[in-house]
């Protein structure tokens, strides 16, 4: 009974929310790492832009709230998701033919795009906050649990509740869906072949009559999707507050470059490192040490790092990927 106790709160309280969170970084790494493989540079306005898209979704909630409009047991966010996707696709045209367009006829050195992307990130904050306002907003409506503690507990008789949020298990279900259409698309449209192309070689797709403007305004549209659907998952797992967009740029930045810049498939897998590494690192394993080791009395928490030092773990792994691997584990573009 001890080991089953123990691997129901492992399951509660490190797989189960590391599985979602790696998925909702999963999004935001595929997104960046779609915008370095194909337009070259990275884009810090990214975490940002995520956010836009969320606070988007969270106003067309509330009026189809409002209205009386509801999807049942799942969140009335599913709803305003294409919204808030059509608006943040808009917004990123929009950016990309006033600021970034004039640097691509420059040919303008990757360092360049980033520094407008810093400065298109300010903006973008700005942005949000005047839209929806700083302070926390939670929009997941619906079914709270699919499985409660208190009904896992009287079926199985064990001492440990198991937990599973219809948040969590959306975002994993979602995540696969948008990831198994993304591949799709890239590997058996003429247009996701053509985006692949202008990515491996620009001047000879170029040559073979790919049009380049098209293949940018692709990506941007397809980034938009990525940003906003992980911004929307992210606030119905958590909440939404403006500023912890700004934060989670540097763990989506951290599974891009592990898996390998201009990987999807790397960026995937660097989602779910990233997430597990950190919930495993900041989670305080007494409880299932207790269980697995009844007469042991430990000193502390078992906890190597307490929790609000979550994204240094991100920023450790990003820094020995970078020292010893630059190209990342799925071998990807070196950054």
């Amino acid at each position: 009974m001890d080991i089953l106790n123990a691997l129901v709160a492992f399951l509660n309280f490190v797989f189960i929310p590391a599985a979602a969170y790696g998925a909702q970084l999963a999004l935001g790494a595929l997104g960046v790492t779609l915008i370095y493989a194909i337009l070259r540079f990275s884009n810090f306005a990214h975490g940002d832009t995520m956010a836009f898209g969320t606070a988007i979704t969270i106003l067309v909630t509330w009026g189809l709230q409002s209205l009386g409009v509801s999807l049942g047991p799942l969140p009335t966010a599913l709803l305003a998701l294409p919204v808030g996707i059509a608006a943040t696709a808009v917004l990123v045209l929009g950016t990309d033919r006033a600021v970034y367009r004039f640097y691509r006829a420059q040919r303008a050195a990757p360092i360049i795009f980033v520094m407008a992307s810093v400065g298109v990130m300010f903006v973008m904050n700005g942005l949000t906050r005047l839209l929806i306002g700083v302070d926390e907003q939670r929009f997941d409506d619906g079914a709270r649990f699919i499985i409660a503690v208190r009904d896992f507990r009287e079926w199985s008789g064990l001492a440990e509740g198991l937990a599973l949020r219809s948040t969590q298990a959306l975002t994993v279900v979602v995540t696969a869906i948008v990831c198994a259409a993304l591949f799709w698309f890239l590997n058996r449209t003429k247009s996701g072949k053509a985006m692949r192309a202008y990515s491996d070689n620009e001047d000879l797709a170029l040559l073979s009559g790919i049009d380049p403007e098209r293949v940018v305004r692709l990506t941007w549209i397809i980034a938009a999707a990525l940003m906003t659907i992980a911004g929307v998952l992210y606030g119905l797992d958590k909440s939404f507050r403006p500023f912890n967009y700004f934060q989670i740029l540097l763990p989506i930045f951290a599974a891009a470059i592990v898996g390998g810049l201009g990987n999807p498939v790397g960026a995937i897998a660097g989602g779910f490192l990233v997430a597990f590494s950190e919930v495993a690192v900041t989670y305080p394993w007494v409880k299932v040490a207790g269980y697995l080791f009844p007469g042991w009395q430990p000193g502390g928490l078992l906890q190597l790092l307490g929790t609000e030092y979550k994204f240094a773990v991100s920023f450790v792994i990003l820094i020995v990927v970078l020292l010893f691997r630059p190209t990342g584990l799925f071998s990807g573009k070196s950054v």
